[in-house]
């Protein structure tokens, strides 16, 4: 316990110290990826948001290519949804059952709101013109979910697979892209693409 306590204390030290040159994601050869230069005008609060959106949506990006290529292989074979969604993945949604919606909402209504407890400032405490204030301590995207054990407690262990996941989140947002513009191109699934 003593030790989760000190790492976590080491990790609130270094997420007060967030800036473009110790930010993880920065690799050779093209150090902090940022094309439009949002990076350079950002103050610390802002580019502790920036990479909020960054992992979050890295990681619904990762859930949504394993998504395609699963629900185009088990289509039609498994006890879900008896097994009547058929054809490209980006039609596979239009074809659930309402019900599902409704358990999927709430599903994501609670992890969002748990999500805004851990790193958000409470809106009765944040100035009126700084909307969507992090708190000081939180390291984005660290929401303490961690069933497997596999968050590293050295801070240099912690800082690469930090950067791994952003790598990763980014390799997928643009799959899951290329994913959805291949099937609306013509129609097929990914998997038949890759067996014809």
């Amino acid at each position: 316990m003593k030790t989760s306590v000190a790492v976590l204390s080491l990790f609130a030290a270094s997420a007060s110290a967030f800036s473009i040159d110790t930010i993880p994601g920065a690799i050779a050869p093209t150090g902090l990826f940022d094309p439009l230069g949002f990076s350079a005008k950002a103050d610390e609060a802002t580019l502790k948001r920036y990479r909020e959106a960054e992992l979050t949506h890295g990681r619904v990006a990762m859930l949504a290519t394993v998504g395609f290529l699963v629900g185009e292989a088990v289509e039609s074979k498994t006890f879900l949804f008896n097994g009547e969604i058929t054809g490209p993945a980006i039609t596979h949604l239009a074809q659930v059952n309402p019900v599902f919606w409704i358990l999927l909402g709430a599903g994501i209504a609670k992890a969002e709101t748990e999500r805004a407890e851990i790193g958000w400032v409470e809106p009765k405490n944040v100035p009126y013109d700084k909307p969507g204030m992090l708190r000081d301590t939180y390291i984005p995207g660290n929401l303490n979910f961690d069933p497997l054990g596999l968050k590293p407690e050295d801070p240099e262990e912690f800082f690469a697979m930090q950067t791994k996941e952003l790598q990763n989140g980014r390799l997928a947002m643009l799959g899951a892209a290329g994913f959805l513009a291949q099937e609306l191109v013509d129609g097929k699934g990914i998997l038949e693409h890759l067996s014809s």
